[in-house]
């Protein structure tokens, strides 16, 4: 199938780059790929939505009565907490593009059914459930299109009754907007080295839930955002509570993947946090809806690859364009789209086809996006560097510099190593002991995916590949302690003794008979074991189209 453009996902960048073009000719034919089984399906983030991209791409977005952005920021509070207090820190110490107000609480997944729908008025072509698989290259190493995943290969990787082939869709452009880590992104950068002369890209872990809450317990618009308790001083991460439509609240934890800990578990952290005497009240009698986790690109302006290519450019977070101090990314997601939109517009109005827009990797840093992103560049490496309470300190001494003086003393640091390079070996820590859920406030993880609506069909071969399974048990076991069976939110990955059972933390450096489970139906597609992985010996690939979490108002 041949078109004008297309575009791989349907997340805020790429259903505003198709909408632009659209608005630009509303003749070009743009198909917009998405791999989740409905627009918005796969789509998780906090989220408090910067409306700047949106004003943008439609400025009448709020005379709009479906528009999704309804509850506006009418509170901002800031937490420091400790292990049974919290300090709240005055709004006046904090730089002003940390100011939430102007700003809306949002479900990101409902303003992308919104914006599917917008995009398909003007005769965009939206395909979900179709995950594209592989490139496809021109006989001069251009990028003419993708090649949509089989469909009914059994696990032993042969056609199954239902098998049904993958299919070429072929653009004179390829916009790629898959997300983090995303599968095609992954091959682009290699082959292009579109990470060169950058520094490596950092990645965090969200975890989200979704309650309802006792009217008395609920603020609508109040944004609460937190950090310390319950991880370690040299452990970075936050939290947030956003209060939004009727009597819900947003409750989210985010960890750095760079933690050197292997014993770290995101998600029982996650648990601890909603305990905390500051936070646990809000959801007294509350009943929890929603349960999501993805990974979230941090590491900001100097790790932004190069964004062109042969055919095509990375748009929204597949470049990894998330301003980590305000905890945003939805609006540069969406400023990326735009640019790339506006660049094809203009090349094929000129009768060009598949060269490298030039201009997009030209322009970015001196438009929305590069001004954005380059006043918080150091406050990721800082806060890596010195820890939490002199890095953020330090962070914020840099923003107030950067909006007084346009300038910083650091200049521009470096992040130094991968997330997956950060982690230390298990011998240098003890297991942590993390208590029990209550069912109540506190969950495990297999209830927790049981909401997110995760469904992967068993019999088809498994998506998260394990390229050597003797370095796996050698090292990720033997070393490390198994750290994905903690790092994934999902619980996705086992090791299990020979009767079968689980193996404990402790025991994991000294057990001999020990075998590797996948449990790749339970996967929510976050993409955390391709990033943290110590010896990055796991891959992750799309499943079948339309598989994954189903997320609803998330």
């Amino acid at each position: 199938m041949e078109f004008d453009v297309v575009i791989v996902g349907a997340g805020p960048a790429g259903l505003a780059a198709a909408i632009r073009l659209k608005q630009r000719n509303g003749d070009l034919s743009v198909v917009v790929l998405e791999k989740g089984s409905e627009v918005g399906a796969h789509i998780l983030s906090g989220a408090v939505m910067d409306p700047s991209g949106l004003n943008e791409l439609i400025p009448d977005w709020r005379d709009d009565p479906d528009c999704p952005l309804q509850t506006e920021v009418t509170a901002d509070h800031f937490l420091v907490l400790g292990h049974s207090g919290s300090v709240r820190l005055p709004n006046f110490m904090m730089p002003p593009l940390m100011n939430n107000h102007g700003n809306y609480i949002v479900s990101l997944g409902d303003v992308c059914r919104w914006l599917g729908a917008r995009a398909e008025a003007l005769g965009v072509e939206i395909y979900p459930g179709f995950a594209a698989a592989n490139l496809v290259y021109g006989d001069n190493g251009e990028v003419r299109g993708v090649v949509t995943g089989d469909m009914g290969v059994t696990r032993e990787g042969e056609e199954g009754a239902n098998f049904m082939p993958g299919m070429e869709l072929l653009g004179k452009y390829t916009l790629i907007g898959e997300g983090v880590r995303g599968n095609l992104a992954k091959q682009l950068i290699d082959k292009f080295d579109l990470s060169r002369d950058r520094e490596p890209q950092k990645f965090g872990i969200g975890l989200k839930e979704v309650w309802e809450v006792k009217p008395e317990n609920f603020q609508s618009g109040l944004v609460q955002h937190s950090f310390g308790w319950p991880l370690d001083m040299k452990t970075g991460g936050g939290s947030f509570l956003y209060h939004f439509d009727d009597n819900k609240v947003a409750v989210g934890f985010v960890v750095h993947l760079n933690y050197e800990n292997p014993y770290i578990a995101p998600f029982q952290e996650f648990q601890r946090f909603k305990t905390h005497p500051a936070i646990a009240p809000v959801f007294e009698g509350a009943k929890r809806l929603s349960y999501g986790a993805r990974a979230i690109t941090e590491g900001g302006y100097q790790s932004v690859p190069k964004l062109t290519f042969p055919g095509g450019t990375l748009i929204g977070c597949s470049a990894g364009f998330v301003n980590v101090p305000r905890i945003k990314g939805i609006h540069n997601a969406m400023h990326s789209g735009l640019l790339s939109a506006n660049a094809v517009a203009d090349a094929l109005a000129e009768g060009r086809t598949h060269d490298e827009l030039q201009i997009v990797e030209e322009s970015w840093r001196d438009g929305h996006i590069g001004k954005d992103l380059k006043r918080v560049r150091n406050v990721k490496p800082l806060w890596s560097r010195f820890g939490t309470v002199l890095g953020v300190a330090l962070g914020g001494f840099d923003m107030w510099l950067n909006q007084i003086f346009g300038a910083s003393l650091f200049g521009t640091m470096s992040h130094g190593k991968t997330d997956a390079n950060a982690t230390k070996k298990a011998k240098n820590f003890k297991p942590i002991d993390y208590p029990k859920p209550d069912g109540t406030l506190t969950f495990d993880r297999l209830s927790s995916v049981f909401l997110s609506n995760t469904n992967h069909e068993e019999d088809q071969p498994i998506h998260l590949q394990v390229k050597d399974m003797s370095l796996q048990e050698r090292s990720e076991l033997h070393e490390y302690a198994g750290p994905s069976t903690r790092y994934c939110p999902a619980g996705v990955y086992e090791w299990v003794d020979g009767e079968g059972n689980a193996i404990p933390a402790e025991k994991m450096l000294e057990v001999e008979d020990a075998t590797y489970v996948i449990n790749a139906q339970n996967c929510v597609h976050c993409k955390t074991c391709d990033i943290k992985d110590p010896n990055q010996n796991i891959n992750w690939v799309p499943p079948q189209g339309g598989e994954g979490p189903v997320y609803q108002s998330t």
